[in-house]
């Protein structure tokens, strides 16, 4: 067996390197039972390299390709132009053109055969490089074969592909192409198999694509396919489409398009037994790799042949069960406003600490809403509360509901609660002392002040049991229930002036006048609090100047010598001190801090600097409690004349109150939550440089991608298996490049809900809200929280982010 080439049949498990994804897969597919595949040999990545790595000028044009970035458009036509040349240029050595020649004798040299690329990076579960390389097929001739392997070869460096490896950061000298030749079948028919469909991404719905001749005709997009849906092995949906074109292999080689017979246009392609046939074939091959799987087919004398078999990268992962019960989904990431994936550490912490049914799909978390949708009590209040915290959610959560199949209702429960207590209920509840605010806050801080102080003490196997501890601490301080009793006290008094204000003085929204400048927000302290930091540094010019070229976090230090420096570098640490603990995302455990990384606040301080006046922090402040005041007023002088006037405002007062009292503690149990998460990343850190020493991990940092309790097992033994790291930064990058739903059912269908476009002008963006009102000010899309340069007035329009 030849390094340099390789019969399907050759093929062995992990040779991906050797001929890329496409040849891998296919040399698996030709040793399935019951599958044809055409005959054919791989190329390998050896005689790619041997052609490359002696030529010193495709070598330096290589190293250049390294530095440059996607926008460097020029330059990579340039360098891409200049390295296909070369590869077209080049000789093949004569020991790869004679293994070549003698598998091509083998097959038979008079045939036609495909030449098609197959490159280390391609087919990967998070990277399919779908059609970034060149295809060839009706080849005949060895010396036309050898001619377009060499433009298979060039196809690694077509502007497309390169521009394509740099936004999947992948290193161009680690990826190396192989070259498919396969004989070549003359189809009636081919298509495409999606064994989850491509549009509902539904696992149990298998899709099938159909159109006459060779595939290329579909894959251009010159014809639009037949689609035949199946599920069960019973078709349930047809689209024929009107196939007027085709593309065939012609006698001399290559291929031509011919018109399609009108008669024979709206025919369709496959027979219903076709169909069903080659849905088994495809669950088949979808079972043996146990993935869903992008099937390319042909159809030749009533016997199907598989040219290709890839995953499907664009699939969202399925939340994990235990059972196979039909079950809906909902983000957590949604939410929390977090739509990025959590690295594995920071999963299995959130799963420590949370009481919910979550779930766990690649990197996100779901939790099974499936009970709550069975009772119809439970799923009232829960489309109560989505309606008001996410419409889209509560749209999709209804399309699973009208189904009327997928879940199971149980009967009306006379013994429940009723609907969690409606928002017009009278006012009525246990009154609560405003001082148990503070009682609650200094309780938290000190649990927090006595966890940084035993920590120290505690390191390798202890530090984890003496962590799962204090978890215990957390999560009583957490689920308090006088805790919960005031914000959700504050809560009810939200919707209970909303409604009854909306109701009696057709006033909307009122509660978020009421609700401005409260105290005890943590998260209104920590904007305003950097709104003083900006005034400390704004009347030292050199200090600006210089904070506006800083590249690194070595900033505070190279401070202290500008008039200034060392009042700005005191503000900046205090800040730090009280909020560093935070950053976008910060649910994650493994997310970078504010204290580990300063810069990030740079832009926020030149930003302050810039947009606003010296104490604008206390103004707003002062300016927002004024008009928070005025609205209740006005709202009190309202009611009175109505009828039971008196006694509306009596109760409206007592709702005020409530608001004003409880509902800036709402923010407080998180930060206390991400309080303690700083103190045992820092400790955890600790750990990880151990293992680092150790030779256990390479880069502390790494331990980001164990669960907690696989970290905890490589402290303990000494013994870690490096793969799985890697392995999970790899699905990690898959991961990011993903669209988390925000419902997802059990077989893998995302169902959505639409933005409600009443009254909007044609032309306008529909979204969700931060906050409830009208403004007119300038929209600033922003893809990229940290880049943003946001001026006061500005509407800032963005996907959900990191918060």
């Amino acid at each position: 067996m030849s390094s340099l080439v390789l019969g399907f049949q050759e093929i062995e498990k992990s040779q991906h390197m050797l001929i890329g994804g496409k040849g891998q897969n296919l040399g698996k597919l030709a040793k399935m039972q019951g599958i044809q595949v055409p005959d054919g040999f791989c190329v390998t990545t050896t005689a790619y390299q041997r052609v490359i790595e002696q030529n010193k000028t495709f070598q330096a044009l290589l190293d250049q390709l390294t530095i440059l970035k996607a926008k460097d458009r020029d330059q990579l036509g340039e360098i891409s132009r200049k390295m296909r040349q070369l590869l077209m240029e080049a000789e093949i050595p004569s020991d790869v053109e004679k293994t070549i020649t003698h598998y091509l004798s083998q097959f038979g040299n008079h045939h036609a055969y495909s030449v098609r690329s197959s490159a280390t990076a391609e087919d990967l579960p998070y990277a399919s490089f779908a059609g970034q390389h060149d295809t060839y097929l009706n080849i005949i001739g060895k010396d036309t074969i050898l001619q377009h392997i060499k433009k298979c070869w060039a196809s690694l460096f077509t502007e497309r592909a390169i521009i394509y490896r740099i936004q999947n950061r992948m290193d161009h000298r680690q990826v190396y192409l192989s070259v498919i030749v396969q004989r070549m079948v003359f189809p009636q028919a081919s298509g495409i198999i999606f064994t989850a469909d491509p549009i509902t991404s539904s696992r149990k719905l298998l899709s099938i694509d159909a159109s006459f001749g060779l595939g290329e005709a579909l894959v251009s997009g010159m014809v639009t396919a037949d689609c035949y849906k199946v599920k069960e092995n019973k078709i349930v949906d047809k689209r024929i489409s009107a196939k007027k074109w085709a593309v065939y292999g012609r006698k001399e080689g290559g291929t031509e398009t011919v018109p399609v017979n009108q008669q024979q246009q709206r025919t369709q392609t496959l027979t219903d037994q076709q169909i069903i046939q080659l849905a088994r074939i495809g669950r088949q091959i979808e079972a043996y790799f146990g993935y869903p799987q992008d099937i390319e087919w042909c159809l030749v004398d009533d016997t199907f042949y598989i040219v290709q078999s890839r995953p499907i990268t664009t699939l969202f992962p399925i939340p994990e069960a235990n059972d196979q019960e039909n079950r809906v989904y909902v983000s957590v990431g949604h939410q929390q406003m977090m739509t990025s994936p959590l690295k594995p550490l920071g999963l299995s912490f959130h799963l420590l600490i949370t009481p919910a049914p979550m779930r766990k799909a690649g990197g996100w978390l779901y939790v099974d809403v499936t009970p709550m949708l069975s009772s119809p009590d439970s799923r009232n209040r829960l489309l109560t509360t989505m309606e008001q915290h996410d419409p889209l959610m509560k749209d999709a959560l209804t399309a699973v509901i009208e189904r009327g199949d997928f879940i199971q209702s149980l009967p009306h429960d006379p013994k429940a609660p009723s609907q969690s207590r409606n928002h017009t209920d009278s006012p009525e509840e246990i009154e609560i002392n405003p001082a148990i605010v503070h009682e609650l806050i200094q309780r938290s801080q000190a649990s927090i002040e006595a966890l940084k102080q035993n920590i120290q003490t505690k390191s390798g196997s202890d530090l984890f049991d003496f962590i799962l501890e204090d978890i215990k601490e957390l999560k009583k301080i957490l689920f308090d229930p006088q805790s919960t009793a005031v914000f959700m006290s504050a809560i009810h008094a939200t919707h209970w002036i909303n409604e009854k204000m909306y109701e009696w003085l057709g006033e909307k929204n009122a509660a978020d006048t009421l609700s401005q400048s409260v105290p005890n927000n943590i998260t209104s302290e920590m904007g305003l609090a950097l709104l003083d930091v900006a005034d400390v540094i704004r009347p030292y010019p050199e200090v600006i100047e210089f904070l506006q070229q800083v590249k690194d976090d070595s900033f505070l230090d190279e401070l202290v010598p500008f008039d200034g420096g060392r009042a700005a570098q005191d503000a900046i640490i205090d800040y730090l001190n009280q909020y560093g603990m935070r950053c976008p995302g910060e649910i994650d455990i493994t997310n970078t801090r504010w204290s580990e990384k300063p810069l990030t606040l740079v832009p926020m301080i030149l930003s302050n600097i810039k947009n606003f006046e010296p104490d604008a922090g206390k103004r707003k402040f002062k300016q927002g409690k004024q008009e928070a005041l005025k609205k209740a007023q006005e709202l009190l002088d309202r009611l009175k004349p109505l009828p039971e006037g008196e006694q509306k405002a009596r109760d409206t007062r007592r709702m005020i109150d409530r608001i004003r009292n409880f509902i800036g503690y709402r923010e407080y149990p998180k930060y206390g939550m991400i309080n303690r998460y700083f103190v045992y990343k820092q400790a955890l850190l600790k750990e990880a440089e151990q293992l680092v020493h150790a030779g256990l991990i390479h880069e502390k940092e790494d331990i980001y991608y164990l669960t907690f309790e696989e970290f905890h097992a490589a402290v303990r033994t000494k013994k870690l298996d490096n793969e799985v790291i890697h392995k999970r930064k790899d699905d990690y990058k898959g991961y990011e490049k993903l669209t988390p739903p925000r419902v997802i059912t059990s077989e893998g269908e995302i169902m959505t809900g639409t933005y409600k476009r009443e009254h909007l002008p044609a032309e306008a963006m529909a979204g969700l809200p931060v906050s409830s009102g009208v403004i007119e000010g300038r929209a600033r899309v922003i893809l990229h929280m940290e880049e943003a340069e946001l001026e006061e007035g500005d509407i800032l329009v963005t996907s959900l982010y990191k918060c």
